[in-house]
């Protein structure tokens, strides 16, 4: 599955906010994961599966803001 995200995203790279560049992308995609490490990290030790579903989310619509803005 994670191979068939890679290839749908490389597909459509230039028709979201990726194409601003790679070093951008990069830097807007890492920002993303470190805030939803943090997410993960402040809710771990009092609701797992919580900590796993709001880091799960703050990637995804993170990942979804860049893409479309």
């Amino acid at each position: 599955m994670r191979l068939a995200w890679l290839s749908w995203l490389a597909r459509h790279f230039t028709e979201y906010g990726y194409s601003q560049g790679l070093l951008r992308a990069s830097i807007g995609t890492s920002a993303v994961l470190v805030t939803a490490a943090l997410v993960w990290f402040g809710v771990q030790h009092r609701n797992r599966p919580l900590a796993v579903a709001l880091s799960g989310l703050v990637s995804a619509l993170g990942i979804g803001w860049l893409a479309f803005h």
